[in-house]
């Protein structure tokens, strides 16, 4: 879970609408910081990295556009969701925009609930997680540096979804996790497939385990967990 209230970064020159969703932002869980043109922005991602970017098209200086652009191609910013603001409507703007960068694209006079259903939408299509280095239940091993997985001492193989999709499990023992969870976490929320699909591969999953299979179990109505209980010694 988060440590802090999202910190949205917004870059805007006319300061009556910087306020305005400001106000809004901070009324609803969010920690605004307002910068008026892309240096103070600069200045602040390089000082406390955002988890969103509301970014106008038209800026004193570079454009937002040119702004997304060289943020997509800074590795510590490029994973910061951008969400231009701009009043051009323009379906080749809006596919300029996107192209540039931007995860999302919003055409002013908008309403304040709107913004914020896309703030919160492009903040939850994160990446998914990483598989760690290493880690152990009882008699399974994973090992993410050399991707072995073993079990008794014996090695197993499997697919690389798979692989990923035990390293989750092993990392989060005794917790019920969703289909859609699943997907968010293993495949990533800005992927969209079928939580069908989720079935495949944890039946795949449990047959590459083999008689640690039993260690996946299905929680009826809500999803999946790995249980340490269900180990065959």
């Amino acid at each position: 879970m988060r440590s802090h209230l999202p910190r949205v970064l917004i870059v805007e020159d006319e300061k009556s609408i910087a306020e305005l969703i400001s106000v809004n932002l901070r009324h609803n869980g969010f920690t605004p910081i307002w910068s008026e043109d892309g240096d103070t922005a600069q200045r602040e991602i390089d000082s406390v990295l955002p988890d969103v970017i509301l970014l106008d098209w038209m800026l004193p200086g570079q454009s937002g556009v040119t702004l997304a652009k060289k943020w997509r191609a800074d590795p510590r910013i490029k994973a910061v969701p951008i969400l231009m603001l701009t009043a051009r409507g323009d379906e080749n703007d809006k596919v300029m925009g996107l192209d540039a960068g931007a995860d999302d694209y919003i055409t002013k006079p908008f309403s304040i609930q709107e913004l914020l259903a896309r703030i919160r939408a492009v903040l939850r299509r994160r990446a998914p997680e990483q598989v760690a280095e290493s880690v152990a239940v009882g008699a399974l091993s994973l090992d993410g540096s050399s991707y072995r997985v073993t079990y008794a001492g014996q090695s197993l193989k499997m697919g690389p979804t798979e692989f990923k999709l035990l390293s989750f499990f092993m990392h989060h023992t005794e917790r019920v996790h969703s289909r859609s969870q699943l997907l968010d976490k293993v495949w990533g929320d800005h992927v969209f497939i079928e939580e069908r699909t989720v079935d495949v591969h944890v039946k795949r999953l449990r047959e590459a385990l083999g008689e640690a299979g039993t260690m996946i179990e299905t929680v009826r109505g809500a999803g999946y967990r790995l249980t340490v209980s269900s180990q065959i010694i």
